[in-house]
Formats: structure tokens, C-alpha cells, sequence
């Protein structure tokens, strides 16, 4: 009796550690949860946000906004399969909602037989004979992902050099370096959200310059990215072939 009594008081008397081990287990829950918000992707935690809110959102306004040309998906909600725009609906979304990039100099717009191309200069973009993105163009690429994610068009981003050669320790020659660019960009728009499946990236070196590189200005024009997106029937140069079917069994 006597040794039973003293195993029921030790018991007792451990009893707070069930307490204190619950509270140590809520303060580690709460650092981490502290940790993992300061350290948050602000535009993918945006785009989660968002498809959130389309989702449980059943009224119209919530699937679509109006355009000057019609009815565009919102951006995160277009349909896979969805009918690519036209070159005239792409041109008139772009030119609304980049309006203060164009009218900066940051993008030019051109559309062509091949659709709407979106031309973003070096200079701002890239230092000289590199291949990482300033903060600046990272920014306006995001917004650019974020009109585009509204279009199930394919996009061809482009790299262009001028005709001064370069070698150095990372790229042998101007095919290197624009080949690069071109991909910082594609992966970057992975990032943004769009569906790697319609991009493409190309390095066109010095070999399609706007103007001929005969001065320092001309140079300038000529160092580029260029994001083509392609008009419905310029994209089957882009779609990767269907695969063959499997053998038939015998």
C-alpha cells in the first residue's frame, strides 16, 4: 500500500509535463507558420489567392472580365483547349494594360503575319554580355505573364544580338548568349504561371537585326528579346508533333 501511494504521487507531480510539451509543440507551429509567411512568393501566393476566390466565386463576374474586344477568361481561369485569340485581340489587351510600358520605351509592339510580338530592348533588361534579368525587367515580364495567361496562343521567345563578337568566360559567341536570354525568360514566365507547354525559346544571335549594325544606335535597336505570340495559323511551327501511336498487338 505504502509503495502504491508514492508511484500514484509521482505521477501527480509529472502531470505539467503533458501541458508544457503541448505548449512547446504550439510555439514551434506558430515560428514556423511566422517563417514560412516572411518568406512567401507574393505573386504565387497572388495567383493561389486568386484561383481560390474564382473558385468559390459561381457568379459571372467571377469567371470573366470585359475587354474592348469581348469576354476574356480572368487571369488563372482559361480553359485548357480554349480557341487562340486573334492578333487584333491580343494587340488591343497589350496595349491597354502595358499602356506605360509602350509609352516608356520598355516594350514596342509590332504585329505581323506571324502574329503580335512584344520587343523588350537590352538596355534596363540584361548588362552587357549577361543572362540574368534585372529586378526591373522581372517586374514587367511578370505583368506580360499576366496578360498572356489570359490567351491560350503559343509564345516564341526570341534572343537577338548585334554584330560585335563576345567571348568570355561563360558564353563563346553571341548564338550562346542569346540562346541564354531567351531561356531566362521562358523560365521566368514558367514561374509567372504560364503553361510551359506553349512556350519556346530560340537564340537568333546577330543574324536578324531590325536595322543594319552600322552605329552604336543601331546596335542598341538590334540587342532585344522579342516575345512572339503567334497568330492561330503560325502555331503549328511550334507544336511539337503528335505521337505515334503504339504498335498494334498481335
Amino acid at each position: 500500500m505504502r509503495r502504491a501511494s508514492r508511484g500514484h504521487g509521482g505521477a501527480s507531480r509529472d502531470r505539467w509535463l503533458v501541458s508544457y510539451a503541448d505548449f512547446v509543440t504550439l510555439l514551434f507551429a506558430f515560428f514556423a507558420t511566422m517563417y514560412a509567411i516572411s518568406s512567401v512568393d507574393a505573386a504565387k501566393l497572388s495567383t493561389v489567392a486568386h484561383a481560390l476566390q474564382l473558385a468559390f466565386d459561381d457568379s459571372p463576374h467571377g469567371r470573366s472580365i470585359a475587354s474592348g474586344e469581348g469576354v476574356l477568361p480572368e487571369h488563372g481561369a482559361r480553359l485548357v483547349g480554349e480557341p487562340d485569340r486573334s492578333p487584333a485581340e491580343i494587340e488591343a489587351a497589350v496595349s491597354r494594360e502595358l499602356a506605360d510600358a509602350l509609352a516608356s520605351n520598355r516594350i514596342e509592339l509590332v504585329a505581323d503575319r506571324r502574329g503580335v510580338t512584344l520587343s523588350i530592348p537590352e538596355a534596363g533588361t540584361f548588362a552587357t554580355g549577361r543572362d540574368e534579368l534585372s529586378d526591373a525587367a522581372e517586374a514587367l515580364i511578370g505583368r506580360i505573364a499576366a496578360t498572356l495567361d489570359r490567351f491560350s496562343n503559343f509564345v516564341r521567345v526570341e534572343g537577338h544580338t548585334d554584330d560585335v563578337p563576345i567571348h568570355n568566360v561563360r558564353f563563346s559567341s553571341n548564338w550562346d548568349l542569346s540562346a541564354a536570354r531567351a531561356s531566362r525568360v521562358v523560365e521566368l514566365l514558367i514561374r509567372r504561371g504560364l503553361d510551359p507547354r506553349r512556350l519556346s525559346a530560340t537564340g537568333y544571335a546577330e543574324f536578324h537585326p531590325r536595322v543594319p549594325d552600322t552605329s552604336p544606335e543601331a546596335r542598341a535597336r538590334n540587342r532585344r528579346i522579342d516575345l512572339v505570340v503567334l497568330a492561330a495559323e503560325s502555331r503549328s511551327a511550334d507544336e511539337p508533333p503528335a505521337p505515334a501511336p503504339p504498335p498494334a498487338g498481335r
